[in-house]
């Protein structure tokens, strides 16, 4: 499998994206899954979507954004984050 390249937004682009990115390259690394992981602001979005095969966020995003998405807080609250993993597993994995 090629290496994938996860955008991860949040409200400021730095805190909260920092502890997701890190959290899910860690996770997929040991489900042999590669990324590549930038990071950027909710509103900046639309403008970093070149060469990215999913977006995972912790506050809405558009809906129109042509690229899949995961809208999750479970790796700040600690709730769902298995299901949140395979969620993203299952997404990089198509």
């Amino acid at each position: 499998m090629s290496k994938k390249t996860v955008l991860f937004a949040c409200g400021t682009g730095i805190a909260t994206s920092t502890v997701v990115a890190n959290a899910v390259t860690e996770a997929m690394k040991e489900r042999g899954i590669t990324i590549d992981s930038r990071q950027c602001k909710a509103t900046e979005v639309r403008s970093e979507l070149s060469g990215v095969d999913l977006i995972v966020s912790t506050t809405q995003l558009p809906s129109d954004l042509g690229v899949p998405s995961i809208v999750t807080l479970a790796f700040l609250t600690g709730m769902g984050k298995a299901e949140a993993l395979d969620k993203i597993e299952a997404e990089l994995r198509k």
